[in-house]
């Protein structure tokens, strides 16, 4: 069974040290996304942006090679990838041999979409990056543009979501703003265990109540879900509450296990964010 219940996560697992995508464990997005009320023809585009900085194969040599991996999961596709299964598949990589990095970005790619639309028809591969070692001093560190709601001075008392704190001037002219917070907690469905993430609004329309919406992003933090989930939880109750004519919701969660997961929805087509990390990640 595809539920985070069955999954690797809280469990002991023994570690393979050659490649075996039999690890990788697909959730279905569909059972979460029904709960929002979301059906088969999504009301969002974007894709969920991993990087992995855990990655190492051996040459044809047996010498070790170590690498950054960029993956990019589109939202279309029929699962999620569990986060643990994900490290596990990546640690059977660290005693088999390649013969170079476009093998392993080649292996990592297939076996990462088979997963990804497991159960459904490949409409679009995952994408991957390979970072190799001699490259690793390109990797920009950058935070989140936009506004800090984080400046407000305002008590807060909610923490469970609450989009009932969200509203907007529906009577003068709409606006174009860009919100961010450091704020956002959410914590694993399975475990418990916290995720710290940084989050982006970016919207035109009428103007949302930036107290109320910190307050709302901070509801969060005794929320349990997949970094994924969240997200297109924002993104439908921002919809439903401020009616923006354009919407786009991104966060940077810290890594665990080696990995971090970056999901962005928005309304209308544009190009993803660059998969670039913050300070806390």
């Amino acid at each position: 069974m595809s539920t985070p219940n069955h999954s690797p996560l809280g469990h002991a697992c023994a570690y393979a040290d050659q490649h075996d995508a039999s690890i990788l464990f697909p959730i279905a997005r569909a059972p979460q996304r029904a709960d929002l009320g979301i059906g088969a023809t999504l009301p969002f585009l974007g894709a969920d942006l991993w990087t992995a900085y855990e990655l190492s194969w051996l040459n044809a040599r047996g010498k070790p090679q170590v690498a950054l991996a960029h993956l990019t999961v589109p939202c279309e596709s029929v699962n999620l990838i569990e986060s643990k299964s994900l490290k596990l598949y990546l640690g059977s990589f660290n005693n088999t041999r390649f013969a170079d990095a476009t093998e392993v970005a080649v292996r990592l790619r297939t076996d990462l979409t088979e997963a990804a639309w497991r159960g459904g028809v490949v409409q679009s591969s995952v994408g991957v990056n390979l970072v190799t070692a001699d490259v690793f001093d390109r990797e920009p560190i950058y935070e989140l543009d936009g506004l800090s709601l984080d400046r407000l001075d305002l008590d807060c008392d909610r923490y469970t979501p609450a989009p009932e704190l969200l509203s907007s001037v529906i009577d003068e002219a709409p606006v174009s703003e860009v919100l961010t917070s450091n704020l956002l907690r959410s914590n694993c469905p399975v475990t418990g265990q916290p995720d710290w993430g940084s989050v982006q609004i970016s919207y035109f329309g009428p103007q949302i109540d930036q107290a109320g919406l910190l307050r709302y992003l901070i509801s969060f933090r005794n929320h349990q879900g997949f970094h994924e989930d969240c997200v297109e939880r924002m993104f439908m109750d921002i919809m439903a509450r401020c009616r923006p004519h354009k919407l786009s919701v991104y966060a940077r969660y810290t890594r665990r296990g080696g990995l971090d997961i970056n999901p962005f929805r928005t309304s209308h087509p544009q190009a993803l964010p660059p998969n670039h990390r913050n300070a806390r990640q």
